[in-house]
């Protein structure tokens, strides 16, 4: 369930995925569970779900195969982009981009962790 820390819920639910990629609960070739189950299980829209799912996509740890569902990339096998032969300059470029992505990345981690950095305090009751 997804619980009411002002973190918005699709995060907390990609969180709770990820770890469970990464304590093995999930393994590679996994499938997820469908939509409708992750909705009945955080007690959440459809489209928050999608939106987590989303951020996973986009993290490489899931892929999704169109009438199939969505699986556990195994990871394993990735190997790091082989050099370009004979176009240092691109090469260079491109080294400065993924440096700058990787960069930015880590600024917002640290923005959602200091707009998003625990549970709210208590509301006082009567009020």
């Amino acid at each position: 369930m997804v619980k009411r820390t002002g973190r918005p819920g699709y995060l907390q639910i990609a969180d709770d995925l990820r770890e469970q990629v990464t304590d093995g609960r999930l393994g590679p070739g996994d499938a997820l569970p469908s939509t409708a189950e992750l909705r009945v299980q955080y007690d959440v829209s459809a489209g928050v779900v999608k939106a987590a799912i989303s951020v996973l996509r986009t993290e490489g740890v899931v892929i999704g195969q169109q009438g199939k569902g969505v699986f556990i990339r195994d990871r394993s096998t990735d190997e790091p982009p082989a050099p370009l032969a004979g176009d240092d300059t691109l090469t260079d470029q491109l080294t400065e981009v993924l440096g700058a992505v990787r960069e930015l990345g880590e600024r917002v981690a640290r923005l959602e962790a200091s707009v998003f950095p625990g549970p709210p305090k208590a509301r006082r009751s009567g009020k």
